[in-house]
């Protein structure tokens, strides 16, 4: 293997310089897994917050796939795809936001984009803002409407076409805000057709975290119907094609569903129907610590309240890397037995390296009330020991290097994730009989046929445990569909201190491979370029699926259908394992094996439909204008 050298970063704790570039292989070698990219894929350096997987559409409509990355609590940004090259991320607002859609609901020709804002944990409830992207790469803020979308405590946001009258309607939901009194905050607008949403009814009330989203169509009427997830079982509400949905979860799903992180819609039997796969896993406990005695890593996780570790014996200098503590408590660091104030030089938002030398943090103060004085307690505190203690509120992590022991500490246990067989009128666990029971705690999932032999693959992103990198799983599903996993693929999070967290595919360079964008919460930006043999001799076909002929309709949520040699397939628009947010990607990858004759058919969510047969693959077709 060969290594260009380009490139040179400091590691700050180890105080040594690594190369990072992208790999060049010798002709005797050949890749058989991802290559992560870093000239087609310019980044910010720095470690930062993340909410949700990227959103995949073509802003500008050039042909080529942008992406909306949300460093949540900083900025969304737009990377701009120029003919498979991005450009640095732009920003388009700051603040904290969290889902995002992407959808033409004005039928004007050109795509916006519905941001939820987050309500500063009920203090400072906004609603959703929208943006008008146009040809010429401009985003325009778009005023309220006549009512205004509903003040909130931001999570979920989806373009859907609720109705089947060829419009974009929307689904805005809320983290429950106490004030409410239990009032529901899931939002359902109806499109007008004047460029208004207007507010037209609500889904029941949720508690905490659960108003996480997936869009599908599980009983086949094509009328969208919606999962409900992230706190307690899982809910389905079937759609009756007026805007209204009937919770049907206990004749849907074979049994009580917890613990759920991520859901995306797979045909993995290609049988017709849609299935479900359902990724599972728990945070992270207040005060959870974890430690790799062999390379002396400590790692730790704590957030709302007291917390105070067992002592570090790491010797005269702390060594802390990306440190990472948000508002409020982003700036209050006391050190040493006199407690005093201790200032980042620069902004604290991103993940921070810190280097403490003993004699500038001697001591520990005495009787402290952490309560009240809120904040880090760092001190040396003798015989080469250093206390870590304090009182928070946000999430706080980091990873201390050197540390010669510390005590086990308690983990719960992984927890499998699920495969449902959509059998008709009801989902059957068929986790073991497809080879996918795994034990992890895992926190994203992405559905592509990364080999391009026409059936669906799983990404699969676990959480991770702060001290060491965190590769990804990807199952490759066979002909016989059974899921085999596919070993040193090379999809890693490579940053210690981030948890795992968002996942998106595309074809970013249109060379007829699905390749994977990764953002681990607390982590970087990272772009996979697909180098999988089997994808580069198998054949593809890429659909652009446009507007409807007649009706014009938007092709978010249209349906494409291929029969290919006696494999039948089909995806749809916009369908993602996001869980707040929802893609617009209109660009369809169907790998097809050896197959070269492919009839294509997509259906528009008011029930249009157009058909082509195609004789020449590894191409890109339109379908629609």
């Amino acid at each position: 293997m060969l290594v260009k050298i380009n490139s040179c970063v400091k590691y700050v704790i180890a105080l040594h310089c690594f190369i990072i570039s992208e790999f060049s292989f010798s002709q005797s070698e050949k890749v058989n897994g991802f290559i992560e990219v870093f000239n087609e894929f310019p980044r910010q350096e720095k470690n930062l917050r993340k909410w949700d997987a990227p959103v995949i559409a073509d802003l500008d409509q050039d042909g080529y796939l942008d992406l909306l990355i949300n460093d949540h609590g900083y900025a969304v940004q737009v990377q701009w795809n120029n003919k498979g090259k991005f450009t640095k991320p732009y920003d388009i607002v700051m603040g904290d936001l969290h889902g995002i859609s992407v959808g033409d609901f004005d039928s004007d020709g050109n795509l916006e984009i519905i941001m939820s804002r987050g309500g500063g944990s009920g203090s400072n409830a906004r609603n959703s803002k929208i943006f008008k992207v146009t040809k010429d790469r401009q985003f325009i803020e778009m005023a309220d409407f006549n009512e205004p979308l509903a003040m909130m405590r931001g999570r979920t946001v989806a373009f859907i076409d609720a109705d089947n009258d060829g419009d974009l309607d929307l689904l805005n939901f809320a983290f429950p805000d106490a004030t409410k009194q239990g009032k529901s905050e899931n939002y359902i607008y109806e499109n007008n057709g004047k460029g208004q949403l207007i507010l037209h009814s609500t889904l029941p009330a949720i508690k905490m975290n659960g108003q996480k989203t997936l869009v599908t169509d599980f009983n086949g009427d094509n009328i969208f119907d919606i999962i409900l997830y992230g706190n307690g079982p899982i809910k389905a509400y079937a759609g009756k094609g007026d805007l209204s949905f009937e919770d049907i979860s206990l004749k849907l799903f074979p049994e009580k569903i917890e613990n759920v992180t991520a859901i995306a819609e797979i045909d993995f039997d290609n049988d017709g129907d849609f299935d479900l796969f359902i990724t599972r896993g728990k945070e992270f406990a207040i005060g959870e610590t974890f430690f790799d005695k062999e390379s002396k890593t400590f790692g730790f996780f704590t957030k709302r309240g007291k917390f105070q570790f067992e002592d570090l014996e790491v010797g005269d200098v702390l060594n802390v890397e990306n440190f990472q503590s948000q508002w409020p408590n982003n700036d209050t660091y006391f050190i040493g037995e006199a407690a005093y104030n201790y200032k980042f030089e620069g902004e604290t938002h991103s993940g921070k390296n810190i280097r403490l030398v003993n004699s500038d943090a001697l001591g520990f103060p005495d009787n402290v009330d952490y309560s009240e004085k809120k904040g880090w307690y760092i001190g040396f505190v003798g015989n080469r020991k250093w206390r870590i203690a304090g009182f928070l509120w946000a999430p706080a992590t980091g990873v201390v290097h050197g540390v010669e022991n510390y005590p086990e500490g308690n983990h719960p246990e992984g927890l499998n994730d699920i495969l449902l067989e959509n059998t008709g009128n009801r989902f059957k666990n068929v986790t073991k009989e497809y080879g996918l029971a795994n034990k992890e705690h895992t926190m994203a999932v992405s559905v592509a046929d990364f080999d391009n032999n026409g059936f669906q693959d799983l990404l699969i992103i676990r959480r991770g445990n702060l001290i060491h990198q965190n590769e990804s799983i990807i199952y490759l599903n066979s002909k016989d569909s059974r899921f085999v996993k596919l070993e040193k693929h090379n999809i890693i999070s490579t940053e210690l201190g981030a948890i795992g967290m968002a996942v998106e595919t595309l074809d970013y360079n249109q060379d007829g491979n699905v390749d994977v964008v990764l953002g681990n919460e607390r982590g970087k930006w990272h772009l996979f370029k697909n180098e999988l043999v089997e994808a580069q001799d198998n054949k593809y076909l890429t659909v652009q699926v446009g507007h409807s002929k007649r009706g014009k309709v938007s092709p978010l949520g249209a349906l494409v259908k291929i029969e290919s040699c006696k494999n039948d397939q089909m995806l749809r628009v916009g369908s993602t394992g996001a869980a707040y947010s929802l893609g617009h990607n209109n660009f369809v990858h169907f790998g097809l094996g050896d197959c070269t004759s492919v009839k294509v058919k997509v259906i528009w969510t008011n029930g249009e439909t157009e058909t082509k047969r195609i004789s020449t693959v590894n191409k890109k077709i339109k379908i629609g204008y």
